[in-house]
C-alpha cells in the first residue's frame, strides 16, 4: 500500500503513526509483550489523548519468532484463522539488559533496542540476518478512515527477495508492488490464482504474514531501501523463520503451515484432456486415448473438463446422456486400458442446475447480508457458490462427489475458487468475508481431497487444483492457470512455479504448449520438454486439442522421448517427493534455492533443478538456441541426453535439435532410474540402473519407495582410491553405471545386493 509522497511527505488522506520506542514491557508465559507509544513519554501528562502500539513477541516452534503489532484488542476476530502446527513445549530465552531485549528461539534471536527508537536486529547461529529500522512499525489511517497495520524491514545492499505465491511476474521481486488477492487472471498480469503471504530472502530468512486478508507488500517499490508490508486489520502478525539456507526456512515454515503429502506414482505421468470448450464425445475420447497407445506414447490420466456435464448446468455431477450415454461403459473401457480417470468441478452452481433448489432450500450457498442467496452472471447464469463453513454443505457437496468416484472417476481438477465475494456476503459460521475471500480454495481443496480419501483411500487423494493459500500445500497437485500458447508465455509460467516452489509447495503444473489458443509445433515441442521435466505433466488448451499428432510426427516423436524418460526417472521423483513431504523442498526448485551461495544463481528465472541433481534449461526460441548457466560445483556436469560435459561457474550459449535441451547430472550424484514396462505404478526395486556421475571419494546414497512414495530402503555408494562400490537393503539386482567426463561409461552388474569395481 502506497501512503507516502516522497520521503518527507504522506499521500493526501493518509495519516501515519510510527511506533516510537519501549514505554513498559512485560515477560511471562514465554511471550514478552512490549508498549510502544508513538512519541517519547516524558512525563505523566504525555500520555494522555493518544495511541500506543502493543507489541507481543512468542515462538510457535523452535527458530521461528512471531511478532504481534496490535492497535485495538478489543476487536471480535470471526475468522478463518491459518492452522498452524505449534510446540506448545518450546521455551524461548528470553532477558533484558540495560540497553536491549533479547529473545531467543532456538538457533534464531531477535533483540530489541531500548534507546529513544525502537530498533529490530534478527539474527540466526549469531549472523545478523535482518533489521527493522526507526519509522518501521506503523499505525496508517486511510482515506476512508479504515486502519493498516504495517511493518518494514531493511533491505540490505545486494539483498533480493522471492516467493509471495505463484506469481508470473519476475522472479526476484524487488521494485514491485504486490497484493495477496487470489484473482482469475491468466498469466499475463500482476494478478495470481495462488497468494502466499510468505518471502525469502538471499540473506537465508523468511517472512510469513499470518492473514488470509489482503496483505500488501512494498518491495523497494515506495521505499527503495525497505521491504514493506501491511495488513487493513487492527492487529498485524508476522513469523521472522531463520534458517542455514533457504531449504531449511521452508523446512521451518512448513512444519508450521503443513507439509505436502507424498504422491502416488501414476500422478505422476502424462495427463490428456479433451480441452476446454471443444466438442467432444465418446468417440473423440476413445479416439485419443487409442491414438496414444498405436502411438507408444504412455497416458497416466485422462481428464473430461467441463462438457462432461451440460453446459449451463456447471455443476450438476451429471453426465451429459447426449454426449456421454453410457458413462459408466465408458469409464470401464479407459480403466481396461490401464488409465486413470480425472474429471472437472467448481464449487459454484448454477441456477439451472439440478442441485441449485436443493441447496438454496437448505442453506448450503453463500448469503447476502440480507438472507438472499449471493448470486451472478460471470461464469454461468445465476450462480451460487457452496458455503464449506456449513458442515451440512459440506456433506452434500462430498455426497456426490463420492458417487462419481464410485462410479469410477479416480481424480477431480478442482477448477476456481478465486472469484468469491467479499462484500454484502455472510457465511454460516460468521467468517469474516475479507478473511474467507483468500481463505476459501483451503476449505474447497480440502474437502474434494477428503472425500477422494474416503472413497479411494488417502494414498490414491490427490485433486488438480488452481488456486491456493497458506496450507493448500496439504491438498496437491496445483497447476498454473490460464496460459497463452507463445514463448512469453512459457516463460511467465516457469517464473510462476519458481517462485510457487519458494513459497512452500512441493508439487506444480502446468498446461504444456498453452492454454489460450494454439501452439506452434515448435513450441509444443519445446513445452512438453518442460511439461514432462515438471513434477506433473499436462496436456490441457481452451479451443484445441492438445494430442500430440496434431503438431507433426516430430512432435509424436519428442512426446514418446519425454513421457518414456520421465516414467523411466520415476523412482528418482519418489525420492524426491520425500524431500518435498519432510522439509518442505519444491520437487521443481529455483537455482538459488539450491546454490544460496552461487551469486550467478540468484536471479535465474529461465532454467531450475528438477530435484536436487536434475539441471533443466528448456529453450524459449523457434531456433533452438539455449542459453544457460552451470553452478560450479565438485566436478563437471553430464547431459544425460548427449553425455556432453560442462564446466561449472560458466555461462553456456548452444543450439539443439528439436527434441535436445540442456538436460545436466550434477557431479557427485546418484541417479536411479527404472525398467519402466508400460505401467506408472511399477516396481522400482526390480533390476534398476543406478547412475552415478562425477563421484569424488566419500559417501552418496539414495532413497527407494515403493508406488506412494513410501520408503523401503537405499542405496549406497562409495568411492575410495578411486574405485567405486554401490549396496543396497532393498534392492538385490541392479546395474552400476559410472559416468566420468572424457572417459567411457563404466557398468557393473549384481545379484547380491552388492557390487565393486
Amino acid at each position: 500500500m502506497k501512503y507516502l509522497n516522497g520521503n518527507w511527505l504522506v499521500k493526501d488522506g493518509f495519516s501515519i503513526d510510527y511506533g516510537q520506542c519501549i514505554y513498559d514491557s512485560r515477560i511471562e508465559d514465554n511471550k514478552l509483550t512490549l508498549w510502544v507509544p508513538f512519541k517519547e513519554i516524558t512525563d505523566p501528562g504525555m500520555t494522555l489523548d493518544d495511541g500506543m502500539i502493543t507489541l507481543e513477541i512468542s515462538s510457535p516452534r523452535e527458530n521461528i519468532i512471531n511478532t504481534k503489532i496490535i492497535n485495538y484488542r478489543g476487536s471480535v476476530d470471526h475468522g478463518p484463522n491459518f492452522k498452524l502446527n505449534q510446540n506448545q513445549n518450546i521455551s524461548p530465552e528470553i532477558k533484558e539488559t540495560v540497553d536491549k531485549f533479547i529473545f531467543k528461539s532456538g538457533k534464531t534471536k531477535l533483540e530489541i533496542s531500548k534507546g529513544s527508537q525502537i530498533l529490530f536486529h534478527y539474527f540466526y547461529e549469531n549472523e545478523l540476518k535482518a533489521e527493522v529500522a526507526a519509522r518501521s512499525i506503523a499505525r496508517i489511517f486511510d482515506p476512508d478512515g479504515k486502519v493498516h497495520m504495517s511493518n518494514s524491514f531493511v533491505l540490505e545492499p545486494g539483498e533480493k527477495i522471492y516467493g509471495l505465491g505463484e506469481r508470473f511476474s519476475n522472479f526476484v521481486k524487488n521494485g514491485q508492488e504486490i497484493e495477496m488477492w487470489n484473482a482469475d487472471g491468466g498469466t499475463e498480469t500482476m494478478q495470481s490464482y495462488k497468494n502466499i503471504p510468505l518471502y525469502l530472502s538471499n540473506r537465508k530468512y523468511g517472512i510469513f504474514v499470518d492473514s488470509s486478508k489482503k496483505v500488501s507488500y512494498e518491495i523497494a517499490s515506495q521505499q527503495v531501501d525497505r521491504v514493506e508490508f501491511s495488513v487493513p486489520d487492527q492487529t498485524l502478525s508476522y513469523y521472522f523463520i531463520g534458517g542455514s539456507d533457504n531449504k531449511e526456512v521452508l523446512d521451518h515454515y512448513t512444519a508450521l503451515t503443513g507439509r505436502p503429502p507424498l504422491l502416488p506414482a501414476w500422478s505422476y505421468g502424462l495427463w490428456l484432456t479433451t480441452s476446454f470448450t471443444t466438442k467432444y464425445d465418446e468417440h473423440t475420447v476413445m479416439s485419443f486415448i487409442n491414438g496414444m497407445i498405436e502411438r507408444k506414447i504412455p497416458l497416466s490420466v485422462f481428464h473430461f473438463d467441463c462438457c462432461w456435464m451440460k453446459p449451463t448446468e456447471w455443476c450438476n455431477f451429471e453426465w451429459d446422456p447426449d454426449i456421454f450415454p453410457d458413462p459408466e461403459g465408458l469409464l470401464e473401457k479407459i480403466h481396461d486400458k490401464g488409465i486413470k480417470i480425472c474429471v472437472w468441478i467448481n464449487p459454484y452452481i448454477a441456477q439451472k442446475s439440478r442441485l441449485f433448489d436443493e441447496g438454496m432450500k437448505n442453506g448450503y450457498f453463500i448469503k447476502k447480508t440480507n438472507g438472499d442467496v449471493w448470486q451472478w452472471d460471470k461464469w454461468q447464469a445465476g450462480m451460487a457458490i457452496v458455503d464449506f463453513t456449513n458442515p451440512d454443505a459440506v456433506s452434500w457437496y462430498q455426497g456426490y462427489l463420492k458417487e462419481l468416484l464410485r462410479q469410477g472417476i479416480d481424480v477431480f481438477k478442482t477448477d476456481f475458487g478465486e472469484r468469491i465475494p467479499s462484500k454484502g456476503v455472510k457465511f454460516f459460521d460468521g467468517s469474516d468475508p475479507k478473511k474467507m475471500h483468500n481463505y476459501y480454495t483451503l476449505l474447497y481443496n480440502k474437502v474434494v481431497t477428503e472425500a477422494i480419501a474416503d472413497v479411494k483411500g488417502k494414498k490414491e487423494a490427490l485433486v488438480f487444483a488452481r488456486s491456493a493459500t497458506v496450507g493448500s500445500q496439504c491438498y496437491p497437485v496445483h497447476w498454473g492457470g490460464d496460459s497463452s500458447s507463445n514463448y512469453s508465455s512459457m516463460a511467465e509460467t516457469l517464473r510462476s512455479g519458481l517462485s510457487f516452489g519458494m513459497s512452500g509447495f512441493g508439487y506444480w503444473s502446468h498446461d504444456i504448449s498453452g492454454f489460450e489458443a494454439s501452439a506452434t509445433p515448435d513450441l509444443y515441442r519445446r513445452w512438453t520438454q518442460f511439461g514432462l521435466l515438471s513434477s506433473h505433466s499436462r496436456y490441457h488448451g481452451s479451443t484445441t486439442y492438445k494430442v500430440p499428432w496434431l503438431y507433426g510426427e516430430k512432435s509424436v516423436e519428442n512426446t514418446k522421448k519425454y513421457t518414456n524418460l520421465k516414467l523411466k526417472l520415476l523412482p528418482y521423483l519418489m525420492a524426491m517427493s520425500n524431500e518435498a513431504h519432510y522439509h518442505g523442498t519444491p520437487i521443481l526448485r529455483s537455482m538459488v534455492l539450491e546454490f544460496p551461495n552461487d551469486p550467478g544463481c540468484e536471479d535465474l528465472d529461465m532454467q531450475y533443478l528438477l530435484g536436487s541433481n536434475l539441471l533443466v534449461a528448456p529453450i524459449f526460441n523457434d531456433q533452438g538456441l539455449a542459453t544457460f548457466y552451470v553452478p560450479e560445483d565438485e566436478g563437471k556436469w553430464i547431459s544425460i541426453l548427449t553425455g556432453k560435459a560442462y564446466e561449472g561457474g560458466r555461462w553456456y550459449k548452444e543450439k539443439f535439435d528439436d527434441i535436445t535441451l540442456p538436460l545436466l547430472a550434477r557431479p557427485n550424484s546418484v541417479i536411479v532410474i527404472g525398467r519402466y514396462n508400460d505401467e506408472t505404478m511399477y516396481d522400482y526395486t526390480d533390476h534398476p540402473i543406478v547412475n552415478v556421475y562425477e563421484m569424488k571419494d566419500g559417501k552418496i546414497s539414495t532413497i527407494i519407495t515403493d508406488n506412494y512414495g513410501e520408503k523401503l530402503g537405499t542405496i549406497v555408494v562409495e568411492k575410495k582410491d578411486g574405485k567405486i562400490k554401490a549396496s543396497s537393503d532393498v534392492v538385490k539386482k541392479f546395474d552400476l553405471i559410472i559416468h566420468d567426463a572424457g572417459k567411457e561409461d563404466r557398468k557393473l552388474s549384481t545379484n547380491n545386493g552388492r557390487i565393486a569395481e
